[in-house]
């Protein structure tokens, strides 16, 4: 496997791991803040570095320069690949603008060693293909937010349940799948069936898939928005089933998932134009979106799977910006009602501006970042079965109603009268100005991102047709 010029990988998870524990022993939560700022602009140089030495490659996969972890397991852990390389970047990016939009005021209740300490596991996760690690990294995530409800002296019942859950799925499951003395997953005997079953359920629930979504919900009322935010908005649900359960699974049952995911869509969407909580909103909106993420990862079409890996950038960039409006407008006015007019476009026509926009990205608004890969999931669907198209489409109609619902509910409708300013401060300016860029960039010129998604696609199908082949029918062709 080609080697990568730098240890970027290890930097990108090192670096917020470290700094973790640094803002954790810093009493003068003033004084974390600046210092947070520049561990994560450091991590985000470190992950767009490795992507930029990737592409020079040209090739499908490559490992870090310097994996140590590699003369521990004797195998590469750390790995690049067109499915993972612009996730990372994307990753640091959302966590370098949650905390540099973040108040000084409301740094009591935001976590900024907590918020390093997750920013380390999710690039971990998300540079990780060893399945039994993926499991761990993605059980460890799921610490912060726990610990978190429980300094609010929140209930974490549900939180724990549902999580508890999908960590026992997720083990059990990849435990009964058969390996071969080189760890490669056996996928002919019954107890792979039962394993694939335990691990599809596992990424499902971890997705918030209807009936098991609830959490969800609970997550963002009960911790703080950009904890809860940061937890969801990476689509690790969506990376564990590209990664565990589509090399093993059949083709039936991931025709199952497209279609259980695809209920969630249209629903979600339904429910997010009902919701009166401007929380309890984007988290319908975001799990319609992601729903669709899945519909198009399991149609198993070049088309389809290069739509779905499109909208999952789209989706983490336009409803991360969503998300991080939402949570700047509420630390000025608090919860956020839908059930009345705020009039607020007067006194934040920066953030209304971002609301409107990155809301239409999400749904594929043309020239926004979303609208090819909404296209192509659109086609690629109907190649397979018109009425899934039709569905996709309407929870796409369903979610702007409900975005352009909302952003008029907030602010416009009466005249809201403020003794503050409530104008967004320079550092606002600047992630306002940066998604921006991000979103109509990549809306007006998608041909580069397209064509390394399709590459993308075409290479994880042709994966999974290797590794799901039986072995005796490789020595039978070998034979031949």
């Amino acid at each position: 496997m080609q080697e990568l010029h730098l240890p970027w990988l290890e930097f990108s998870v090192t670096l917020p791991l470290l700094g973790a524990i640094y803002i954790g022993l810093l009493k003068n939560r003033n004084a974390a803040y600046p210092q947070c700022v520049i561990l994560c602009v450091v991590t985000l140089i470190c992950a767009l570095g490795e992507w930029i030495d990737f592409m020079t490659f040209h090739i499908f996969e490559a490992h870090d320069h310097w994996d140590i972890l590699e003369t521990i397991f004797h195998r590469d852990i750390f790995v690049i690949d067109e499915l993972n390389a612009p996730l990372i970047p994307l990753a640091a990016l959302l966590f370098l603008m949650m905390v540099l939009s973040t108040l000084r005021t409301k740094l009591g209740r935001f976590s900024l060693g907590g918020t390093l300490f997750s920013e380390g596991i999710l690039i971990a996760t998300l540079s990780c293909r060893d399945p039994w690690l993926i499991i761990a990294l993605m059980s460890l995530a799921t610490v912060p937010p726990w610990l978190e409800m429980r300094s609010r002296k929140q209930s974490t019942r549900v939180y724990s349940l549902h999580m508890g859950l999908f960590i026992g799925l997720s083990v059990i499951g990849w435990w009964l799948v058969p390996k071969d003395a080189s760890g490669i997953p056996q996928t002919s005997s019954s107890l792979a069936l039962w394993g694939g079953g335990m691990l599809t359920a596992a990424g499902l629930l971890r997705s918030g898939i209807v009936p098991v979504h609830c959490w969800m919900t609970d997550l963002f009322d009960k911790a703080a928005f950009g904890t809860a935010l940061l937890f969801v908005t990476p689509m690790t649900g969506a990376y564990m089933i590209m990664r565990i359960v589509l090399p093993i699974a059949p083709s039936w049952a991931l025709q199952s998932i497209a279609i259980v995911s695809l209920i969630t869509a249209v629903y979600a969407a339904g429910m997010a134009l009902v919701q009166t909580d401007s929380r309890r909103f984007f988290c319908y909106l975001f799990l319609s979106h992601s729903s669709l993420v899945l519909v198009g990862l399991e149609l198993l079409t070049p088309i389809g799977l290069t739509g779905a890996l499109c909208i999952w950038i789209s989706v983490g960039l336009s409803l991360g910006g969503f998300g991080l409006t939402i949570r700047a407008v509420e630390a000025r006015m608090g919860r956020l009602s839908l059930s009345k007019y705020h009039g607020l476009y007067e006194h934040m026509p920066t953030f209304a501006g971002l609301f409107l926009l990155t809301g239409l990205g999400s749904i594929g608004f043309p020239g926004t970042i979303g609208f090819i890969g909404m296209e192509l999931i659109v086609e690629g669907a109907v190649e397979i079965y018109p009425l899934i198209g039709t569905m996709v489409v309407l929870a796409a109609a369903l979610n702007g109603i409900a975005i352009l619902y909302a952003y008029f509910r907030i602010f416009t409708g009466t005249r809201h009268v403020a003794s503050i300013s409530l104008k967004a401060r320079p550092q606002e300016r600047f992630a306002v100005l940066t998604l921006t860029l991000l979103i109509i960039g990549g809306g007006l010129f998608p041909q580069p991102g397209v064509s390394s998604r399709y590459h993308a696609a075409k290479e994880l199908i042709a994966h999974r047709h290797i590794k799901t082949v039986p072995v005796k029918h490789h020595k039978e062709t070998n034979k031949q």
